[in-house]
């Protein structure tokens, strides 16, 4: 036969969808790996018509699980980003809505021992993107994850039940430490802060930009040079952490991350659908880009950080925010293009030390089988 076949699984979690794979059912060659990825997502095609992609970052992504081989987590995940058009391979993030799919992957393919009757149970996964783990509280029915409920999350359409999912310990994942230039820098570009949280972004005000905060994904995309103003910036930034020695190797070897984003305080404005948010239902306003395209909502990596951003002090972030920022544990509103999402931030009282980030989300296994790839 001119294909080979690989076991894999497709999960939707939150707002993005990935292919699942079983560690055990890999080839070891990362040679091979790396081609499963790229034909399974039809990455080397912008449109991604000869995978199972759709031509988006939040469903370019694949995760890797196994059994954790010892007793500090139940599950080890690493999750890599594809490229759209292209064959860029990025292990160096993580993927915040995945999380959710990743606890239901342990649960239905018995990975975690799951008691008689249990309604609920919490996944220890550890990510060897970012070295950091998560807990995954997720809901049950007859002892899988259950899928059909009635929590609602900006994104997708039909609600679903709720899982939980919380951080521990978030901060310096990437770099080593959660502020790694300081709360903010000048560049000849513009002022930004770099926060290592989850996954690395990048903030920079929308004014400085000449924009509200408010636009539509549209009104970005139809001016580029927006878009490369923001790649720019993202790339100065990946320099002065010291992820990359040179802006070239921030473009060739760190087009995932970091993230870029820009904020503004709390205003009204109209979501994708059409829906009015006020500016007293949300604490800050943010739009981001992923691999130089603006992201139809925002990625679950960004919402932990940007949440975690703003109580930490004299960040863009905490400077723009309208969140109390002497409270210890809260929830922080972002309004971002198709909504407003709450996320759960911890704050040590003594110091500046992020002690978790959290939020709910929904998840769903849409299908197993074999995926074929040529030889």
């Amino acid at each position: 036969m001119d294909q080979f076949t690989v076991p894999c699984i497709i999960y939707r979690g939150g707002t993005s969808r990935g292919l699942f794979f079983h560690k055990q059912d890999l080839p070891e060659d990362p040679s091979i790996r790396n081609k499963i990825f790229l034909k399974g997502i039809g990455s080397e095609d912008a449109s991604q018509i000869d995978g199972l992609g759709a031509a988006t970052s939040h469903t370019s992504k694949v995760v890797i699980i196994e059994k954790s081989p010892d007793s500090s987590s139940d599950i080890l995940y690493t999750f890599i980003q594809l490229g759209i058009g292209d064959d860029t391979i990025d292990y160096e993030g993580t993927c915040g809505n995945l999380m959710a799919a990743v606890g239901a992957f342990a649960v239905d393919e018995n990975l975690v021992d799951v008691a008689d009757g249990a309604e609920r149970i919490v996944v220890k996964a550890w990510s060897t993107n970012v070295e950091k783990l998560i807990e995954i509280d997720v809901p049950l029915i007859e002892g899988k994850a259950k899928v059909m409920g009635d929590y609602s999350i900006s994104g997708i359409k039909s609600p679903g039940a709720k899982y939980v999912v919380s951080i521990l310990n978030p901060g310096g994942g990437k770099t080593g430490s959660t502020l790694p230039v300081g709360a903010r820098k000048t560049s000849d570009e513009m002022e930004f802060s770099f926060v290592d949280i989850v996954n690395p972004f990048v903030y920079v005000k929308a004014n400085d930009l000449s924009l509200t905060g408010t636009e539509l994904n549209a009104e970005i995309t139809n001016h580029p040079e927006i878009l490369q103003r923001l790649e720019t910036i993202r790339e100065i930034g990946t320099v002065s952490a010291g992820l990359a020695d040179t802006v070239q190797d921030a473009r060739d070897l760190y087009p995932a991350i970091p993230k870029v984003a820009y904020v503004a305080a709390p205003q009204d404005y109209k979501t994708s659908g059409g829906k009015l948010i006020r500016k007293e239902e949300i604490d800050i306003l943010a739009r981001m880009v992923s691999m130089k395209k603006m992201h139809r909502t925002f990625a679950v990596s960004g919402l932990l950080n940007i949440a975690a951003s703003c109580v930490l002090k004299d960040t863009i972030p905490y400077e723009l925010s309208t969140v109390d920022k002497d409270i210890q544990d809260q929830v922080i509103r972002v309004g971002h293009p198709e909504g407003v999402a709450e996320i759960r931030v911890g704050k040590d009282p003594d110091s500046e030390d992020i002690l978790y980030v959290g939020l709910d989300r929904t998840a769903r296994r849409i299908m197993d089988g074999n995926l074929y790839i040529p030889n």
